[in-house]
């Protein structure tokens, strides 16, 4: 049994054994197929990856050939299109050929205006001569200087063409040829095509860069030698200024010893005078036209007032007292030429000359028949010698003949002015303020002779033509004062609505004698205009130039004075031009009295759009124009805007009320108006709120947005003009006629009672016991109207009286019928009868 139990036990452990080892060979069997299949797996993903990797490569290596050639076609499409642009530039570029004789005429004119200054000098320099070269010169300088400013641009354009040109050509893309023979022959061969295409269009641009560079270097040759020789001229002139007094020739009496031929002086002086005037003109176009456009506006105006006031020429109380109406277009011409000649900016004396003789030639056809003989004979004697002396200004270098010629001409206005101050008619002279230019001209004519004859030349000259300008000048601004103060007298008197503010000129004020201001602007104009001939001015003058004109900072805004000017007068030239359109485009003006008298319909509704338009556009040209930047607008409004939407409704409605009322003007300090029925004076108007001084007493704080809101009456607007009306009844049977011409010859001698309109007499019915008359007239002003009615209503009363005029009172007649004896009797028998 132990036998049995052991060999059970042996087997038992082989059995395990045997498992075992079978077990172990399955797992090894396993793991060796296990290998195997990861082996082959291994292999397959390096084969794939390695597949991959060259499909990778291969797709890299085709894409950057695309894409270099992707990118060599654009970049040669990019120097043909280049070269093209390149081409059309050239072509429709600057002309150097006409730049080139523009230059060559430069020269030649520099040699010619060079005469009597750097060449042909004479004994001495003179004034005239140096301002007329320096003139031109300047002229010429700024052309040559404008020629380089585009030369230079065009230069600028041509390399910056070179310069895209040769760096799109130096892309390395570009020389990258084709593994592919095939398509590196292609390319080659576009590459040859693109060069011969582009090959003439880059010689043409190198041939215009040599050109350009060429021609850049003539233009400034030309320009510095122009720089050079204006110092020169303004050194000689400060010579000038600085020996004023010193000689300069010898006396008028002693020998001479060289003389340049008078013709050859008169020729380069006509031709200096005619390059001035032509380059001046060419220049100033705009102020030019503005001044034809003031004399057309001005003639307009003046013949408006003739036929609302009925102008006759043959009255001659209308002649004598309406002077500026006579000659509407001589009278246009003389205002403004004599006030237009401020705006241009250094004119050469022949331009100056034109705004002289011009008006002196019509003043002295305004003159005839209504100054007297004696002075008109002054006035001629003046004016001859002064285009004599004009003439003779236009001279620009000294010789024999003319020193004898000025001396002539000194001795002549010294002899007249002293023959006019000692036996000239002063009783009948109308300005008074005449005598002293004449006596300044006496001295001054006395002064030029003396100095001619001991050799100072040049301040000679000089006196010689003050002399007679401040006579001229003199007189030609006292008659503008005149014709536009006797201008304003008669709007005054035609005005009787908001048209008088046309011009926001107090006509009341106006009289018969011009404001002092207009006298102190006339002493001021004719000190610019006398001192002109006088180097000195120049030196006050370049200092006030360069207060007016040179660039200021604040911030990142620059500016100069003179733009902040033009900023205000552009906004204010908009603002008059806007009420001017309104006046002559309104849509209906009637007469009050003469109701026939209708303007036919205008521009209507239309009217505001276009003085918003006109406002508008003046604002935007006032701030390009002072160089103020228009993006900062937006900025302001985006501002406003924010303010507004946080509730600001109402500061900002009474703010922009008050700007409103600024500049529309329907109220201003001092005007009589009613509001809600209340009546006062305006007291004062402020950006949030206006005052109004109450008649009985105390102030009223207005907001300006209310104000602007409420019916608001203003009997200034209206020139502080009223509208009276009286009703008188004459009895029946009164011959109608008697009483209107008594009215009306009342009404006349009335000096507060306006002439235009003039006062109307008019029947207006039948009335129960009278034949009604009702007057119609206009009291000048406002204030005046309960006492000039008063006035008129006496005197009618007055006339009537004496006339044997009956002005009836409402009256009725009752009549009591009484009935015969018999009859009563009769009614007395029958009452008792029926009573019994």
């Amino acid at each position: 049994m132990k036998l049995i139990h052991i060999y059970k036990k042996w087997f038992l452990l082989f059995l395990c054994t045997i498992l075992m080892c079978s077990s172990a060979a399955a797992q090894q069997d396993s793991t060796s197929k296990m290998e195997v299949v990861d082996s082959i797996q291994k292999d397959y993903a390096s084969k794939v990856k390695r597949l991959g990797q060259a499909i990778t490569q291969r797709s890299i290596v085709k894409f950057n050939v695309e894409k270099t050639a992707i990118k060599q076609d654009e970049l040669i499409e990019d120097i043909k299109k280049l070269t093209l642009r390149a081409q059309v530039f050239i072509k429709a570029g600057i002309d150097t050929v006409g730049i080139n004789s523009e230059l060559e005429q430069v020269e030649a004119t520099i040699k010619v205006v060079g005469d009597g200054v750097f060449t042909n000098k004479g004994t001495a320099q003179t004034y005239r001569n140096l301002t007329a070269t320096s003139k031109i010169l300047s002229e010429l300088l700024n052309r040559a200087n404008a020629r380089k400013d585009l030369i230079d641009k065009y230069e600028k354009n041509l390399v910056q063409f070179r310069y895209k040109i040769d760096s799109l050509s130096a892309d390395t893309s570009l020389y990258k040829f084709p593994k592919d023979s095939l398509l590196a022959h292609e390319y080659v061969q576009k590459i040859n095509m693109v060069a011969n295409e582009i090959n003439p269009a880059d010689t043409a641009l190198t041939y215009a860069i040599n050109n350009v560079h060429k021609l850049q270097k003539i233009v400034n040759l030309v320009a510095i030698k122009l720089r050079t020789q204006l110092e020169e001229v303004d050194n000689y002139q400060e010579d000038l200024s600085a020996n004023m007094f010193s000689r300069e020739f010898a006396n008028l009496g002693a020998d001479v010893g060289y003389a340049r031929p008078f013709s050859q002086i008169f020729h380069f002086s006509y031709i200096k005078a005619k390059l001035n005037f032509i380059f001046y003109t060419r220049n100033n176009p705009g102020r030019i036209f503005l001044i034809l456009l003031m004399i057309t506006a001005s003639t307009i105006f003046l013949q408006t007032l003739q036929k609302m006031i009925g102008y006759k020429d043959n009255a001659a109380d209308d002649a004598q007292r309406l002077l500026v109406l006579r000659y509407p277009v001589i009278s246009a011409i003389i205002m403004v030429l004599n006030l237009g000649q401020f705006i241009f900016s250094d004119p050469p004396f022949i331009f100056n000359c034109l705004f002289w003789i011009t008006p002196t030639i019509c003043l002295t056809i305004v003159f005839r028949q209504f100054i007297t003989r004696h002075w008109m004979m002054i006035w001629l004697t003046f004016v001859v010698l002064f285009a004599i002396t004009c003439f003779d200004n236009l001279i620009l270098q000294a010789s024999r003949v003319e020193r004898w010629a000025m001396l002539i001409l000194a001795l002549a206005g010294f002899i007249v002015s002293i023959l006019v101050l000692i036996k000239g008619r002063k009783d009948e002279l109308r300005e008074k303020l005449i005598l002293y230019f004449i006596g300044l001209a006496a001295f001054l004519e006395l002064a030029s002779l003396v100095a001619n004859i001991f050799g100072r030349y040049n301040l000679s000259k000089t006196l010689l033509i003050s002399g007679y300008l401040n006579v001229v000048i003199g007189i030609l601004f006292l008659w503008t004062i005149r014709l536009i103060n006797q201008g304003l007298c008669i709007a005054s008197n035609v005005y009787t609505k908001q048209d008088k503010k046309l011009f926001y000129i107090n006509f009341d004020r106006v009289g018969e004698k011009a404001p002092p201001l207009l006298y102190i602007l006339l002493v001021l104009g004719w000190f610019v205009l006398f001192g002109h001939n006088f180097y000195v001015f120049k030196e006050i003058s370049d200092p006030l130039n360069d207060f007016f004109f040179n660039e200021r900072t604040l911030g990142n805004y620059t500016f100069t004075v003179n733009n902040i000017l033009v900023f205000f007068l552009i906004l204010a030239a908009s603002i008059v031009v806007s009420k001017i359109v309104s006046y002559f485009a309104s849509e209906s003006n009637t007469d009050p009295v003469n109701t026939g008298n209708v303007r036919k319909a205008g521009l209507g509704s239309w009217l505001l759009l276009i003085r918003v338009a006109i406002m508008s556009t003046g604002l935007f040209l006032a701030l390009a124009a002072s160089g103020f930047p228009i993006q900062q607008i937006t900025v302001i409004v985006g501002a406003l805007g924010l303010g507004i939407g946080l509730g600001l409704q109402t500061l900002v409605n009474n703010l922009v009320s008050g700007l409103i009322i600024a500049f529309e003007k329907p109220v201003n300090v001092g005007d009589i108006v009613e509001i809600g029925g209340q009546g006062g004076t305006m007291k004062s108007i402020g950006f949030r709120s206006s005052i109004i001084s109450k008649w009985d007493g105390p102030d009223m704080v207005i907001p300006n947005g209310d104000l602007l809101n409420a019916h608001l009456i203003n009997w200034t607007l209206a020139g502080s003009k009223r509208q009276i009306e009286i009703i008188v009844g004459v009895a029946y049977g009164t011959d109608l006629q008697k009483p209107q011409q008594i009215i009306a010859g009342l009404l006349a001698e009335n000096k507060r009672i306006h002439e235009h309109p003039k006062p109307a007499v008019l029947f207006q019915n039948f009335n129960n016991s009278s034949i009604d008359i009702k007057t119609i007239f206009w009291v000048r002003d406002y204030k005046d109207g309960a006492a000039v009615k008063s006035e008129v209503i006496a005197a009618i009363d007055v006339a009537f009286k004496n006339e044997g005029i009956v002005i009836p009172f409402p009256q009725q007649e009752l009549y009591i019928h009484q009935p015969p004896a018999d009859e009563a009797v009769d009614r007395s028998t029958n009452k008792k009868e029926h009573k019994k």
